[in-house]
């Protein structure tokens, strides 16, 4: 059936052991980010397989299903009050800001009779999520260690992801300043100090983190061979861990300029197009609610995806060397919102390549 994503288990092995072995040379421990496939099973077994230290996931519901895999598990987005007690229960570790959260999780994992493990966040100027004001890092420490069902065991940071700030070796030293000044204020060990996600690997990769630094979130090197801060190639990776494939239902030569009066499409957007003369224009059967069409890259350099509905996707094939007939597919390079959205689809098939 289609649409279905070919899911490369070899090359995606292959990604995690090149980040994995430089990391390992470094001191760095690899927590493997499961949330871009969704927390899928098979992909995150692969993790453990590799001798990565922990699968990490913003959603707690993803760790839940990964719960008999055996490999620590990580809850990246700051807990919500409402799944606290799922937290306490699923994840080994989690990344917190909040003092009122911790004070509940402590309590839940009291209840539970656990001990929970927490990463302090701090914002170094992505403004997504963490405490903002060194001082303030440090008066939550020392409140939260009264705190029973919890244990300080690092803090983290987090760039690129929403203000798009690039990691830089300045961030570094001051996460490095904060977390010495912790254990020196408080007479505590911390075992963490995560500098972010796939856009500090060319940090790691430049040899610029300082030694203190010891982990690293690492997603999107894994399924789309590229670092993020400035988008480049991480040598030996393959691209197309994620491939999509689209049947195509219709083929006709037709207008590339709608006709009659234009309003707005199904997404309330007013679409502009420009009057390139007639064109072979193919229809696959896959749409928005499925994968974002942004985000897809055709092996085929010579055709142009034009657009797309809920459900429909508009391709310009009219300058392709290849034979496209209806009942056939076309294949498409994913990338990281690509892959993002068609994991969380019900309705592409997972094919799984050993």
């Amino acid at each position: 059936m289609y649409p279905r994503i070919l899911i490369d288990l070899k090359k995606f092995s292959n990604n995690v052991k090149i980040v994995k072995e430089k990391a390992d040379k470094k001191g760095i421990e690899i927590f493997g980010v499961s949330k871009v496939f969704c927390g899928d099973e098979v992909i995150a077994k692969e993790y453990a397989a590799l001798g990565l230290s922990a699968i990490a996931d913003s959603r707690i519901e993803n760790l839940k299903k990964l719960k008999d895999v055996d490999i620590k598990k990580v809850l990246l987005r700051l807990p919500m009050q409402s799944e606290i007690e799922d937290v306490v229960k699923y994840a080994d570790i989690s990344l917190n800001s909040e003092i009122s959260t911790l004070e509940l999780i402590s309590q839940e994992a009291e209840k539970q009779g656990k001990i929970h493990n927490v990463i302090l966040m701090v914002d170094m100027g992505d403004l997504r999520e963490g405490f903002y004001d060194e001082e303030e890092v440090y008066f939550a420490v020392g409140k939260l260690l009264f705190l029973k069902g919890i244990k300080i065991i690092g803090i983290g940071t987090n760039l690129s992801c929403f203000g798009a700030i690039i990691p830089k070796i300045s961030h570094m030293h001051k996460l490095k300043e904060i977390k010495n000044n912790i254990e020196i204020r408080y007479n505590i060990k911390l075992q963490y100090v995560s500098g972010g996600n796939s856009s500090s690997y060319y940090l790691m990769d430049n040899e610029e983190l300082p030694t203190e630094i010891n982990n690293l979130r690492i997603g999107e090197i894994f399924v789309c061979g590229n670092e993020t801060a400035f988008g480049n190639k991480v040598t030996g990776t393959f691209d197309d861990v994620f491939v999509l494939e689209a049947e195509i239902i219709e083929l006709k030569n037709k207008p590339s300029l709608p006709i009659g009066e234009s309003g707005v499409d199904a997404f309330g957007k007013k679409p502009v197009y420009m009057d390139k003369g007639n064109m072979l224009r193919a229809i696959c059967a896959v749409g928005k609610q499925d994968v974002s069409l942004d985000a897809l890259v055709p092996f085929d350099k010579d055709i142009e995806v034009l657009g797309g509905s809920s459900d429909h996707m508009i391709i310009d094939v009219s300058k392709s060397k290849n034979k496209y007939n209806v009942g056939k597919t076309i294949k498409f390079k994913l990338k990281y919102g690509g892959i993002l959205s068609v994991m969380t689809s019900d309705y592409a098939e997972k094919v799984y390549i050993r």
